[in-house]
């Protein structure tokens, strides 16, 4: 007899696999309760999982070498703000992302030096190249060993080598998916966050599903 996918639930396997599936297709939980005619709670308890899961795994990513952009943004509520100043009740979420590679990206209580720093030195392999704009907050990243350069944005955002348009991407792509939610409970947030981050470190990938089954196996 095949061990559960999901140990302890009462869903079938092959009821727990439609779940991913449609997970993957980014179904929503009330959709999916309604075409598979199982419980909305239950459904919504196995998409639970899979982000926590998911989350898990995010965590497991090996520090970033070579050219690595790095970038503040806020999520969340709909007055702008600015930066270090709460920014209107919005979530800050720092982000770093490996040239054609792969993006990381953490909740932070504030913006300041120390609190970026402090994440910058444990994602980032000394000796890397470091590109960021020209906020305050990355003063001395030289000093710590890194190579760094300061984008521009009204000068230099698209030239040559010199931009951070990859974590911009990213910040867009983010903001576009969960814009669907119609509001996160803040608690949880950083499971949908980490979602994001690993639909978009996978988006090449073709077999999601089978994917994200192996990692269920590995952190549940």
């Amino acid at each position: 007899m095949a061990s559960k996918l999901i140990p302890n639930s009462k869903l079938t396997n092959r009821q727990i696999s439609q779940i991913i599936d449609l997970f993957v297709l980014e179904v929503p939980a009330i959709k999916v309760a309604k075409v598979l005619k199982v419980n909305r709670h239950s459904i919504e308890r196995i998409y639970t999982i899979i982000r926590l899961c998911l989350a898990r795994e995010c965590e497991l990513l090996s520090p970033f070498t070579g050219e690595v952009e790095v970038d503040e943004s806020y999520f969340g509520g709909k007055r702008k703000g600015h930066r270090g100043r709460g920014a209107a009740g919005k979530v800050p979420v720092f982000g770093l992302l490996k040239r054609n590679g792969k993006v990381y990206t953490q909740i932070v209580h504030d913006v300041s030096r120390e609190t970026l720093r402090k994440i910058i030195h444990s994602q980032i392999i000394p000796e890397s190249v470091i590109y960021s704009d020209s906020f305050r907050a990355y003063d001395g990243l030289v000093l710590d060993g890194f190579k760094h350069y300061r984008i521009n944005h009204d000068k230099e955002f698209a030239k040559k080598r010199n931009h951070i348009n990859g974590i911009e991407n990213f910040w867009g792509y983010a903001k576009t998916k969960l814009k669907r939610y119609y509001g996160i409970d803040r608690k949880r947030f950083n499971l949908y966050l980490k979602e994001m981050e690993f639909r978009f470190n996978h988006r090449k990938d073709d077999n999601l599903a089978n994917i994200i089954k192996k990692i269920i196996k590995k952190h549940y």
